[in-house]
């Protein structure tokens, strides 16, 4: 055991005991939370336009904050743009994390001084619960690596400008930065290809124990690593290679393609990161879900999903959620955001302590027919297709097929599996078999004659990637929907389907 590996054993515990503290008193930590944006956000122009130097409980904060999207935010968002202080929180940010809204084009989410150790700490907090956990160390004396974007910044505004992962890159521990591939020149590299290429050459021959990043975009480093050595699998390249974190997406339809790249199983660990916080991770190998973080800054609110574009939905604060109903996630943060619905969709499998599942977004779900299928549902579907015929899936999307050439309208699956089903009739109709259990009203309108059975549009191998690169979004956090309400992304992936 290296000196790393001895000294991360102890410094896990420590850090475990108090992460076990703030969660076993998971009510008291959102109160004192609740308190501390109020006693900092009252200055704030924003503060002062809701009087909230006046609120001094939860119930008079629904009342002065209303819930927000990006949209009805933007207004404060610019004035901190153009260089105005004390606007959503006090002074200035350390950065604008720029990120890609569905509706709003580019958004630019704060990020403060005070939320900044937020977004480091629960990655370091995930590793060590996993090292307290599992007892496994050993990963921490070999090589790291974290597929993301580059961390070059913007400076030429009067706040630097970055993606979420080049900001955070910038902010990596000291003790980790030795051990931490790629090479900064290298993670600078805009092109995605010509980076994956590049980050190969650096990481072929090292001892790479611990891989991070979406899965899509690791699944492309493996091929062109294997690619590169000749070997059957990535275990034969990096023997001591033990565990893979992700985030951003369900894991579990890569899974099977995954442990057959690798060669065998490695442990995971899930995190749920995003620009406007880090609000949950996996804090252990045997229990389902991820430990919301409730001690950092961040106020959780909770809306159920079917009332979340309601002129004024109603809120509830962490006490009041119950286990198994899909919430939308509402935030106050100390990086300036308030009453802000981020577009995620989340569901309590646990109370004690407080555990979630990220099923999904708010605007990413079909309901063309009335059928409310959400990205939980097709996720689950496919990952016990997956199972029950032994396929591998590469990647896939959903979306209506309101206007088919011929037959009833249905929903279209575009899959790119990694290698061809025996019968695609026959995944279909396990498919849609497994989904008509899961959500009755999907069923009934095919017993009702309103829809037929799904289909699938076979992609081409490498044809996710050809799609996304044709749209520019090749690589980095960038990610294609499970599913869709309308056919933006569907009409475009028709271009690389196979036609028999």
């Amino acid at each position: 055991m290296g000196i790393k590996s001895a000294l991360s054993v102890p410094f896990a515990k420590i850090q475990v005991r108090g992460i076990k503290k703030w969660s076993a008193n998971p009510i008291q930590s959102q109160e004192r939370v609740l308190r501390y944006l109020l006693r900092h956000g009252k200055r704030t122009a924003f503060g002062k336009d809701h009087d909230l130097a006046q609120v001094k409980d939860y119930k008079t904060f629904k009342k002065a904050v209303p819930v927000r999207d990006y949209e009805a935010l933007r207004g404060y968002v610019d004035r901190v743009i153009e260089g105005e202080s004390n606007v959503l929180w006090r002074g200035k940010p350390m950065y604008l994390c720029k990120t890609s809204g569905t509706t709003s084009g580019n958004k630019y989410i704060p990020i403060t001084r005070a939320s900044m150790p937020n977004h480091i700490n629960a990655a370091r907090n995930a590793l060590l619960s996993y090292i307290a956990s599992s007892k496994n160390s050993q990963f921490v004396n070999g090589k790291m690596i974290f597929l993301q974007g580059s961390p070059v910044l913007d400076t030429s505004g009067n706040i630097p400008i970055g993606r979420l992962s080049g900001i955070v890159a910038n902010h990596v521990p000291s003790y980790l930065r030795k051990n931490r591939l790629p090479s900064y020149v290298t993670n600078c590299i805009e092109d995605w290809e010509a980076k994956v290429d590049a980050i190969v050459e650096e990481t072929y021959d090292k001892d790479m124990t611990l891989i991070s990043g979406i899965p899509a975009w690791v699944q492309m480093y493996f091929e062109r690593l294997l690619q590169k050595t000749g070997k059957a699998t990535i275990k034969e390249i990096f023997p001591n290679f033990s565990l893979f974190v992700y985030g951003g997406v369900n894991y579990e339809p890569y899974r099977a393609m995954f442990e057959a790249t690798i060669g065998g199983v490695v442990d995971t660990v899930e995190l749920f990161p995003a620009s406007e916080g880090f609000f949950a991770f996996q804090d252990t190998q045997d229990q389902e879900g991820l430990l919301l973080v409730l001690n950092a800054g961040i106020f959780y609110e909770f809306v159920r999903l079917e009332h979340i574009n309601d002129d004024e939905p109603e809120r509830i604060s962490l006490s009041d959620v119950e286990l198994g109903v899909n919430y939308a996630l509402i935030l106050s943060t100390n990086a300036g955001l308030w009453g802000y619905s981020i577009g995620d969709t989340v569901k309590f499998v646990s109370k004690d302590p407080y555990r979630i599942i990220v099923t999904g977004r708010t605007k990413h779900f079909i309901s063309a027919f009335g059928e409310h299928v959400i990205a939980e549902e097709v996720e689950s579907a496919i990952k016990e297709v997956i199972q029950k015929e032994g396929l591998e899936v590469t990647e896939f999307h959903v979306a209506p097929q309101v206007a088919p050439i011929e037959g009833l309208p249905h929903h279209e699956w575009f899959v790119e599996f990694k290698s061809t089903p025996d019968s695609v009739e026959k995944t279909e109709e396990a498919l849609d078999k497994i989904l008509q259990d899961k959500n009755s009203y999907y069923k009934d309108l095919l017993e009702g004659g309103v829809l037929s059975r799904l289909r699938i549009s076979h992609v081409e191998p490498g044809g996710f990637v050809k799609f996304m690169k044709s749209r520019g979004k090749l690589g980095g956090q960038n990610k294609i929907p499970r599913l869709a309400n309308e056919r933006t992304y569907a009409d475009e992936l028709a271009n690389f389907v196979i036609h028999s």
